[in-house]
């Protein structure tokens, strides 16, 4: 039978099949201000309400920003870390592997649900695309084998065509998410699109949505409206 793990996010869900598939990998990658951390603390915060153990890696800021970016949603972080249901983890990526530390992290809590925030950093470090794809690589290894459902967030440079900042991290993942921001007329218009989605039947349109009180939603009606069978 084929497990789906629920976004948090409105409508989501339905131009997902259901969901992300269970221990799947989702890169969600954008450009500055696009929503890739709401989007990605939105999904956190569903997991915690359904009593799922969820740990947080930060290779960039630290704990207490990302707990005061959650609450400004109402999403109280730190009252699952008293429970012991939720971590924020700092790693620094250029000291040592991260792979070992967040596999540890997570089989103490028990996660099924993992964020990476961001591979960029990780990508920062290394001489080469080969060296980015391999350590990307072992690290996305490491989550899927002790069962977490992550997303990991990359960067998108400004004016890029590309869909990562090394462009091989999309390569390595089991599916693409790509937020987008258009600033006109004096209002911020974002979107989302669905580029990749592996054994999964999803939306193939470009999803308007709105940053609310509540985190992201998707704009407009029906949604899945249009679907492709996503193999790779």
């Amino acid at each position: 039978m084929v497990m789906r793990v629920t976004t948090g996010i409105p409508k989501l869900d339905s131009l997902l099949d259901g969901g992300f598939l269970e221990k799947n990998v989702i890169m969600i990658t954008g450009g500055a201000g696009t929503g890739k951390t709401i989007f990605c603390l939105q999904y956190l915060w569903e997991g915690l309400q359904k009593g799922e153990p969820c740990v947080y890696l930060s290779l960039e800021e630290d704990a207490e920003d990302i707990k005061a970016d959650a609450i400004q949603f109402g999403w109280d972080l730190e009252k699952y870390e008293k429970k012991g249901l939720f971590r924020i983890m700092y790693h620094d990526p250029f000291e040592t592997d991260v792979s070992s530390a967040l596999v540890n992290q997570i089989e103490y809590i028990k996660a099924k649900r993992l964020v990476v925030d961001s591979v960029s950093m990780i990508g920062l470090y290394m001489k080469d695309q080969a060296s980015v794809r391999k350590n990307l690589g072992k690290l996305i290894r490491s989550v899927k084998n002790v069962g977490c459902t992550s997303l990991v967030i990359s960067e998108i440079m400004e004016d890029s065509k590309a869909l990562s900042r090394f462009g091989v991290e999309e390569f390595v993942v089991d599916g693409v998410i790509v937020m987008n921001y258009t600033g006109m007329s004096g209002e911020a218009n974002r979107s989302m699109q669905i580029r990749k989605m592996r054994r999964t039947s999803h939306g193939q349109d470009i999803y308007p949505f709105k940053i609310g009180t509540k985190g992201i939603e998707i704009a407009g009606g029906s949604a899945g409206t249009q679907s492709l069978l996503s193999k790779r």
